[in-house]
C-alpha cells in the first residue's frame, strides 16, 4: 500500500498540515494539503498546500520566494494529521511578513502582536 493511502483525509478531500522549523521546533504555519499537493511536496522537495480560499494548490513561496523545504514528514497515530518539518528559505512562513504566522500572544485579555517582522509583504504581494 501507497503511504498516502495510509493517510485518513476529510471528507473535503484535504488533511491539515502543521509546518515546524526542523531545527528550532519553532511552528510556523498551519494550512492544509490535498493528495494533489501532497504528491507535489514529494516530487519537488518544497512544502505545497491547497487554498481553500483560492481553491487551488499553491506551492509555498511561488510568489514571495519564502518557500518551504522539507526535511522529514511524520503523521499522527491516526493519520489524519500531518507535521512536516521544513528549513525556511527566506526567513518567513506568514504572508504578513512575519517570521511565523502564530505571533498573536494572548497578554491580559488581549492580542499582543510579538511577531518578527521580515519583510514588507505590500513590496511582494501588492495591496490589498
Amino acid at each position: 500500500m501507497l503511504w498516502i493511502e495510509t493517510l485518513k483525509f476529510q471528507e473535503d478531500g484535504l488533511i491539515p498540515v502543521i509546518a515546524q522549523d526542523w531545527k528550532t521546533g519553532e511552528i510556523l504555519m498551519f494550512a492544509f494539503s490535498n493528495r494533489e499537493a501532497l504528491l507535489h511536496t514529494i516530487q519537488t522537495g518544497h512544502l505545497t498546500y491547497w487554498s481553500r480560499s483560492r481553491k487551488k494548490m499553491w506551492e509555498k513561496g511561488e510568489s514571495s520566494g519564502n518557500v518551504q523545504e522539507v526535511k522529514k514528514i511524520y503523521t499522527d497515530c491516526d493519520h489524519d494529521v500531518l507535521l512536516v518539518k521544513i528549513e525556511q528559505i527566506g526567513n518567513a512562513a506568514c504572508h504578513t511578513g512575519k517570521r511565523s504566522c502564530f505571533f498573536n500572544e494572548l497578554s491580559n485579555d488581549v492580542w499582543k502582536d510579538v511577531g518578527v517582522q521580515v519583510f514588507d509583504p505590500e513590496k511582494i504581494y501588492g495591496e490589498k
